[in-house]
């Protein structure tokens, strides 16, 4: 048998992103430069880290519909709390990762609907982030700033913490050994549980990775935007669910990639650039964007069902 130097699961939103690279480059070939790199995917560091807080749920066959709202809490606690008083600021960031652990081990333990409970959650995310900010504004740390722009010498910031991001998410979850039993959980929990595993805390482990992942993108969208709002991050809901299904993820079995989520983080958002390129009209971007995620789709249809016919013709000939 051959050995796979890319994983499947990661190859479709590989050529993805390089098709879309190359028709932006194509467009405007100040983008190759250092600074247009930086342009492009500067946004991206935060969405790929909150689409990885949403893989890790997913990983566990539920979906958080509070992404958007908790990153925008995060960001006005980094905004204001976090700059005046920064002991009370990593307090509260520390209870609200605890917060999202509680949920998720709530989730499970009463057999509740992952899709409602978060739904709930991202009101009271709304309006906490209204009441410590009620208008936009507010500044960002100045050490926050710093780690921001800093400005690598070979790539640009965005780039190498996109890489660093991919590769830090695969070893948690991937060649981990508590990565794998989370991925387990979401294949079969009987089985999990039957290996001496406590699910609730699995579910609870699994939710607080996600929070600390939201906290981690709440963080850095204040150290690019140095300020905050009650919305800042409204659109992050959406944005990283298709970021982990363009990614290769699957809503149910525990199947998905962080490597391939993050290449479809960055991917969303080269396909806004790539029709602002286009001088498409701002009212159609929106739609634009989800014709190429359904045409990206169709294609992972279609690649998963061709290897599927192959590998039942390769049962055949050696039976």
């Amino acid at each position: 048998m051959k050995k796979r130097w890319v994983s499947p699961r990661i190859l479709l939103p590989l050529v993805s992103f390089s098709v879309l690279l190359i028709a932006t480059f194509a467009l405007q070939e100040r983008a190759m430069s250092y600074l247009g790199l930086n342009l492009l995917f500067n946004l991206t560091v935060p969405i790929a880290l909150a689409t990885i807080g949403q893989l890790l749920v997913i990983m566990v066959n539920d979906i958080d519909l509070s992404v958007g709202a908790f990153v925008s809490l995060v960001a006005c606690i980094a905004a204001t709390v976090l700059v005046q008083h920064p002991w009370l600021g990593c307090l509260i960031l520390a209870a609200l990762v605890l917060a999202y652990a509680v949920i998720g081990a709530l989730i499970h333990k009463l057999r509740l609907p992952a899709i409602v409970v978060t739904l709930g959650m991202s009101f009271i995310w709304d309006g906490l982030a209204l009441l410590i900010l009620p208008a936009p504004g507010g500044t960002a740390p100045t050490w926050l700033r710093a780690l921001m722009t800093v400005k690598p010498p070979l790539v640009p910031m965005a780039v190498a913490a996109a890489v660093l991001i991919g590769l830090a998410s695969h070893l948690l979850i991937i060649r981990s050994g508590i990565g794998t039993v989370l991925r387990g959980l979401g294949g079969n929990v009987r089985s999990v549980t039957r290996a001496g595993w406590n699910d609730t805390l699995l579910f609870a482990l699994a939710y607080g990775l996600a929070g600390l992942f939201g906290v981690l993108a709440g963080l850095t969208l204040v150290g690019l935007y140095t300020s905050a709002g009650a919305n800042v991050a409204s659109s992050y809901t959406l944005l990283t669910i298709a970021g982990v299904i363009l990614g290769g993820g699957e809503f149910v079995g525990g199947k998905v990639s962080p490597i391939g989520a993050v290449l479809g983080a960055l991917t969303l958002s080269l396909a806004g650039s790539l029709l602002a390129f286009m001088h498409l009209s701002p009212d159609w971007q929106i739609g634009a964007q989800g014709a190429v995620l359904i045409a990206v789709l169709a294609a992972r249809l279609l690649f998963n069902r061709h290897g599927a016919s192959s590998n039942a013709i390769a049962q055949e000939a050696t039976a």
